[in-house]
C-alpha cells in the first residue's frame, strides 16, 4: 500500500469541490428548519458508506452493463462540467424535488445531496487515475469534513455571510470545471486508441 500524498490532496480536493458542503450549507439550514434536527454522524457515515462501496462495486455494475471506467470517465467530465457551470453561473439545471418525509438525514442529505450522481461519477473517474487507498483517503477526509460543516452549519453562515458563501461556490467551480476539462482530455484518448 503506497498513500500518495498529490493524489490524496488532489481527490480531496476534486470530491470536496464536487460534494460541494460549504455552498450546501443554505439547503442544509433549510433542511433543519424542516425536519427539527439533522443527525450529522448518521448523514456524515452514510454517505461515506455509500461512496466507499460504489469506489469498489461501479466498475463491477459497469461491466456488467458493458460500459469501460474510460467511457463513464468522460460521461462524469460532463456531469462535472455541468455542476462547475451551476456553481460559477449560480443557475439550476438539475433540481431534485424528492424532499418528501423521509428522514432529512440519510434523504436527502446524505444521498443524493453528497453521495449523489456527481460524486459517484467522480469516485469511478478518479479510480480511473489515482490508486483506491489514495482514494479511500480522500474519501475518510471529505467524510471528516463534511460531518464539522453539518455540526457547524448555523454558525459558519453567520460567519460568511450569503457573499462569503457564493464567492466560496464559485472559485470552487472554477476549480471544478478545469478538472472536468483534464479528466475528459485524458480519458477521451483511451477511447480512440
Amino acid at each position: 500500500m503506497q498513500l500518495n500524498f498529490k493524489e490524496i490532496f488532489t481527490a480531496f480536493m476534486v470530491l470536496f469541490a464536487v460534494i460541494d458542503i460549504v455552498g450546501n450549507i443554505p439547503i442544509i439550514i433549510d433542511l433543519r428548519k424542516k425536519a427539527g434536527h439533522i443527525q450529522s454522524e448518521k448523514a456524515s457515515i452514510i454517505a461515506g458508506v455509500i461512496m466507499v462501496v460504489f469506489l469498489f462495486l461501479g466498475k463491477s455494475l459497469l461491466n456488467l452493463i458493458g460500459i469501460d471506467v474510460n467511457s463513464f470517465a468522460v460521461a462524469g467530465a460532463f456531469i462535472l462540467f455541468f455542476i462547475a457551470l451551476e456553481m460559477i453561473l449560480g443557475v439550476t439545471l438539475y433540481k431534485d424535488d424528492g424532499m418528501g418525509g423521509m428522514t432529512a438525514s440519510v434523504f436527502p442529505l446524505a444521498f443524493p445531496l453528497i453521495a449523489g450522481p456527481g460524486s459517484l461519477t467522480t469516485l469511478l473517474s478518479l479510480r480511473a487515475e489515482f490508486a483506491t487507498e489514495n482514494i479511500i483517503v480522500a474519501i475518510i477526509s471529505n467524510v471528516v469534513v463534511i460531518y464539522i460543516v453539518l455540526k457547524t452549519s448555523h454558525r459558519i453562515e453567520k460567519v460568511l455571510g450569503a457573499n462569503g458563501i457564493n464567492i466560496i461556490r464559485k472559485v470552487f467551480g472554477v476549480v471544478l470545471l478545469a478538472i472536468a476539462v483534464k479528466l475528459f482530455a485524458t480519458n477521451i484518448k483511451a477511447l480512440f486508441i
